[in-house]
């Protein structure tokens, strides 16, 4: 028996154990590094531990710290939520050797599956279905393409797709790197890359007593750079082909028993249109995902491993599946520039209609499991979600639907996000119709998947909502004889002028208010209902239209019916300091420099990487965008750069041969 639980984990994963815990009466105990000092999962815990550090390896990644806070803590069980140390075997050996209760499967089975290798292995000798793993340096021009991944993890760190032979060693390296970085461990291996297919896992559930379970199936085929960003149950392929369930769960139990496991777990398949599939690794843990499998089930997966690990039994009767759950993740991320993920304050996170947080739905609604809050901030860290965002409904088209209005009427505000690509993702017909699988944005072109939801005609009419705001706090601050507003005037004014950067492009309003309404330079059938500094009513052509307006320094965000808009206040004059010199190379994102690809004075090739960073947990390769000479390289390796700093700098080859002749 146990009474108190430290979740040894962050953000989002430890407020939905948290929840569990404290709906069962048990105690909680948080970790936190010195970046997540004010993360929402330190204030809600009883106590919380500080572990001295920023980056995982230092903090969430040391075992022995963690063990030594629960001690301090007085915790008497562990629970690892998922990533970080959630599927290492000596971490859960230490937990138990320290006297410490493990809400996890047994040692062995971790150790079983901890190596995607020698799992594999284990599940060919068990009858499961698997794809002949490759020895990396036996990989000739006959097996590609083919994938690489790290042995030790998931979550798409340390995957590379390699279609050419040549690129294997440098993408075998830099695989090593980030799965040494996220996980401890830089072993990796090489199997069949399938460039479409359907990934399909089931959600198992096993107590000590010997029941198995083989919950329901999800499907999580719209993946970005080999991590789910829609997942969905039941899943839709194996809904529409003749005994493919019962195949599927007949795998997974013979995957859960051959390696006597307990607790929650995920087999994971990659699977065909015509329902063949084949085995890729067991998750010896609770998935993101699996707020899906509770909307359709109506279990609590987490109060379920409280309770195996306390010893109880499963019931007699598993629970039959209801209705439709899909959950998509919510990032701080740019898809449309190769999913460069974000940094900074979440000033704002409202989601409408949200019936549960990190509960399981016992009716149609939407529920939201999210690691921030208003005024939260993104660092380099860790990974750049925000939240999960789940629907339930008694069908799919429903729950589509649902999920879909949910969001394009979020208020996000402080970041940009893949809002609009999720949304976009969830209304298009190949989606509604469960054509989805592992090539969905190349096969729907991730240009289009990514259009703003607000359209050109949207932006417009914000930007002058925006400006027309920002009037009204004007006149609003600006009180002149004793209190009164002021603003009068006996002759008629110059147009007002305000110019805001949007997605596509400048938006020069210029308006005038007078005696007869508002006048505005481009907008000829659009007449002024009300304007406060937060909102304003317009006119268009006869439809009035609202519009929220939120100021956060330059940023504005405008959100109405019409789309959400982000926009930025063009200053009327720009300080030269912050110009930077034709052809600069500017960091996308706070981060550190990994390794150099040219040096100073070299001639290079639009294209070729020059630098690569690292930040949340993944490698990003910088590359010259014209061919020319480096000539200037200001950083070294180890180094830390922020935001908008300058990492190099390339002068096209017809500047540098003028140069060279002048």
């Amino acid at each position: 028996m146990f009474s108190t639980v430290l979740v040894a984990n962050r953000g989002e994963i430890a407020r939905r154990v948290f929840a569990s815990c404290r709906a069962a009466g048990l105690g909680t105990v948080a970790v936190y590094s010195d970046a997540d000092a004010d993360s929402p999962h330190v204030a809600e815990a009883d106590a919380a531990v500080r572990l001295t550090g920023n980056t995982p390896a230092e903090t969430y990644l040391r075992g022995d710290l963690v063990i030594d806070a629960a001690r301090a803590a007085g915790a008497d069980a562990v629970h690892p939520g998922y990533g970080f140390l959630s599927e290492n075997a000596e971490f859960a050996r230490a937990v138990t050797d320290a006297g410490l209760t493990w809400i996890g499967p047994p040692v062995a089975a971790i150790e079983s599956m901890g190596s995607k290798v020698e799992s594999k292995k284990l599940m060919d000798a068990a009858g499961v279905p698997v794809l002949t793993e490759l020895d990396p340096e036996s990989v000739t021009a006959e097996h590609l393409p083919v994938l690489i991944k790290a042995s030790a993890g998931g979550g798409g760190r340390g995957m590379r797709v390699v279609r050419e032979l040549s690129a294997l060693a440098g993408e075998l390296e830099a695989a090593r790197r980030e799965a040494e970085s996220a996980f401890g461990d830089p072993t990796v291996f090489c199997e069949r890359y399938l460039e479409t297919g359907r990934h399909i896992e089931v959600q198992v559930m096993a107590d000590t007593h010997g029941a198995v379970w083989a919950v329901g199936e999800r499907e999580c085929s719209i993946q970005r750079r080999h991590q789910k960003v829609v997942e969905e149950a039941p899943s839709p392929l194996v809904e529409r082909t003749p005994g493919m369930r019962e195949r599927l769960f007949e795998a997974s139990r013979l995957a859960a028993g051959a390696i006597g496991y307990e607790g929650a777990g995920t087999v994971e398949f990659l699977a065909d249109e015509e329902g063949n599939f084949y085995f890729l690794e067991m998750n010896t843990r609770l998935q993101v995902e699996h707020p899906v499998t509770e909307c359709t089930t109506g279990l609590d997966l987490v109060d379920l491993q409280l309770q195996v690990a306390a010893g109880d039994r499963l019931p007699l009767e598993q629970p039959s599946v209801r209705g439709h759950s899909i959950e998509v993740r919510l990032y701080a991320e740019d898809p449309a520039r190769d999913w460069q993920p974000q940094s900074g304050t979440v000033h704002r996170i409202d989601v409408p209609g949200v019936a549960a947080e990190f509960e399981v739905l016992t009716r149609p609604g939407v529920r939201l499991d999210s690691g921030v809050v208003d005024g939260s901030v993104v660092g380099v860290h860790y990974d750049p979600m925000l939240a999960k965002v789940i629907s339930f409904a008694p069908t799919r088209a429903q729950a589509a639907r649902m999920l879909a209005t949910a969001l394009a009427h979020s208020r996000i505000h402080g970041l940009r996000t893949n809002r609009d690509l999720l949304v976009n993702i969830l209304r298009h017909p190949a989606f509604l119709a469960g054509d989805t699988d592992t090539a969905f944005f190349t096969r729907h072109g991730l240009d289009t998947l990514s259009t703003p939801l607000a359209d050109d005609v949207a932006e417009a009419l914000s930007a002058l909502a925006a400006a027309l705001a920002d009037a009204a706090r004007n006149r609003a601050d600006a009180r002149v004889l004793g209190g009164l507003p002021s603003g009068w005037r006996n002759l008629p004014s110059l147009p007002q002028h305000k110019v805001y950067e949007g997605d596509t492009g400048p938006r020069d309003i210029r308006y005038r208010l007078g005696r007869y309404g508002l006048t505005a330079e481009g907008f000829d059938e659009v007449a002024l209902v009300s304007a406060t500094p937060e909102r304003v009513v317009l006119d268009v052509a006869g439809l009035r239209r609202s519009f929220d307006v939120a100021c956060y320094g330059s940023r504005v965000h405008v959100d109405s019916p019409l789309g959400p808009v982000a926009l930025e206040i063009r200053p009327r004059f720009v300080d030269p300091a912050s110009e930077v010199a034709a052809g600069s190379l500017l960091a996308p994102m706070p981060g550190s420099v990994i390794r150099l690809g040219a040096e100073a004075g070299d001639t290079v090739v639009a294209g070729q990487p020059i630098l690569w960073l690292e930040a949340m947990k993944m490698e990003h390769t910088i590359t010259a965008p014209v061919s020319g000479v480096l000539a200037e390289l200001p950083v070294t390796v180890g180094q830390q750069v922020d935001v908008g700093s300058v990492l190099a700098v390339v002068e096209a080859e017809a500047e540098a041969t003028e140069q060279e002749a002048s």
